[in-house]
């Protein structure tokens, strides 16, 4: 009797183990490519419930979410011959499951290399100037070689994004310099056309008071008013005797009227 129970134990366990073997369960995100005797079943299954021949099955699982990948920073030598380090995250993502175990042996492995070696590539043809000014450019050439190269592994990259430049000290300095020099040159140019601005004013004020000797008159009155506004002191101004000529002359023509 003890030797018939120990049979079904052994049983179960076999039991078991068979359908630990035969049953695999992959989530929404997964999916699976069988291979029996080593020969792909097709199109791959997933998500769900799978069963799979014990010994003669073969699944291995790919994820189908959007992978963000981190290229090490860089050794770059850009076209005007500066040295620097430039790091960047990849963003991709498996289409075709089939293809990405089939055509090549690790496709995350084989992505991050040819992403080092295409950002190499890539940014050693641009000036740094460019780096600094057009990096959205850059990243957009960057996606397109990658997406091109990678679409046989049945991969996708969507995006890529140099994340830090990181220039020598003595670059920095004379960035910083030449970033002072354009600032004092700006302000040295919007001075002289302030300048230029005030002069074109100050002679249209200066023509229309010549056409209009009252308006100079005037001027000259309200200086004196805007003077003893703000001076507790008297101040004493030499009056010229064309300041009042015009009253002059309307005093003598009143006189002559009478007459």
């Amino acid at each position: 009797m003890g030797s018939v129970g120990a049979f079904f134990i052994v049983i179960i366990i076999l039991v078991v183990m068979l359908l630990a073997m035969m049953v695999r369960i992959l989530n929404e995100y997964e999916r699976g490519v069988i291979f029996r005797l080593g020969r792909a079943l097709g199109r791959p299954k997933g998500p769900g419930l799978i069963l799979l021949i014990p010994v003669i099955d073969r699944m291995q699982r790919v994820s189908l979410r959007t992978v963000v990948m981190d290229v090490p920073p860089q050794d770059v030598i850009t076209k005007d011959n500066v040295t620097l380090k430039v790091n960047a995250v990849v963003y991709f993502r498996v289409m075709d499951p089939l293809k990405a175990i089939i055509q090549v042996e690790n496709y995350l492995y084989a992505t991050s290399q040819l992403a080092q070696t295409t950002l190499r590539s890539v940014l050693g043809q641009a000036l740094l100037d460019e780096l600094l000014v057009e990096r959205e450019q850059i990243n957009h050439h960057l996606q397109e070689i990658l997406d091109a190269q990678t679409d046989p592994w049945g991969v996708k990259v969507s995006n890529v994004e140099i994340k830090h430049v990181d220039l020598p000290v003595e670059m920095q300095r004379a960035m910083a310099k030449q970033a002072e020099a354009e600032r004092e040159r700006r302000a040295k140019v919007i001075h002289a056309e302030g300048e230029s601005q005030a002069a074109e004013k100050l002679t249209d004020a200066a023509r229309k008071i010549s056409e209009s000797p009252i308006a100079l008159q005037l001027r000259f009155l309200q200086t004196l008013t805007e003077v003893a506004s703000e001076k507790n002191s008297t101040t004493i101004f030499p009056v010229p005797i064309d300041l009042f000529t015009p009253f002059l002359k309307l005093m003598q023509k009143k006189e002559g009227e009478s007459e």
